[in-house]
């Protein structure tokens, strides 16, 4: 049965997969990003346009989609600054965590009569950073473990309503995030020793198709053989 699915962060990347292998086999992409354009060649159903930067102007957004049932939303949008704590402005703090946290707390708030309706099922893109974070990544972590604190304490509320809550954390994966990181980082990539996007959707759209009498709460993915992210020498 043909599902309607939302994407966040769906112009490039695993979002633009993750929207092209939803629309292959059927299902209804509503594909976000915080621009028009971005979404050129994107295959969609409908689309939310609004900067997840401005998380106020998340809900008159959702709310002209006039949605009364979601079986799924796929929060993958998210923004990476690397560096020193030291070197790190406010700025950086503030839209970092405004992209990463809050803007996914306010969609999920405002989405959840109609996944509830459903019910339906909240995937949270997460990190390895989510669970660890080394030098250099601490606004990023700290965005990414706050999503699972999110994450972890929607799946308790929501349990009775039969809303299913599953945050992914892959790891090295060949996107242009990582290779952001890596620039940031001034550390080698080799995208042969990444995780393609096309798996991780995969395995994304996998946990979707979940029987209705389980739910895997958490699921970490990485390459066999990563490449660790160092500092050149």
């Amino acid at each position: 049965m043909s599902k309607t699915i939302l994407v966040t962060g769906a112009g490039r990347g695993l979002g633009r997969t993750l929207a092209e292998q939803l629309t292959a086999r059927g299902d209804k992409v509503i594909a976000h990003a915080r621009s028009e354009s971005a979404l050129d060649g994107v295959p969609h159903d409908r689309k939310l346009v609004v900067d997840l930067a401005e998380p106020a102007a998340i809900a008159d957004a959702v709310a002209a989609l006039g949605l009364e049932r979601l079986d799924g939303v796929i929060h993958n949008a998210g923004i990476a600054h690397i560096g020193l704590i030291a070197d790190q402005p406010l700025e950086h703090w503030e839209r970092t965590l405004a992209i990463n946290v809050t803007a996914p707390a306010e969609l999920t708030r405002v989405l959840l009569p109609a996944l509830r309706a459903a019910r339906g099922h909240v995937v949270f893109v997460n990190s390895g950073a989510g669970l660890s974070a080394g030098p250099k990544w601490s606004s990023y972590a700290a965005s990414k473990h706050a999503l699972k604190a999110l994450a972890d304490a929607l799946r308790g509320e929501e349990q009775p309503n039969g809303v299913r809550v599953t945050s992914v954390y892959p790891s090295h994966f060949a996107t242009d995030m990582q290779r952001s990181v890596r620039e940031q980082y001034d550390a080698d990539y080799d995208p042969s020793r990444a995780t393609s996007p096309e798996s991780i959707a995969q395995t994304i759209i996998g946990l979707l198709d979940t029987p209705e009498d389980m739910v895997v709460n958490e699921l970490r993915i990485e390459p066999p053989n990563p490449l660790p992210i160092r500092a050149r020498n």
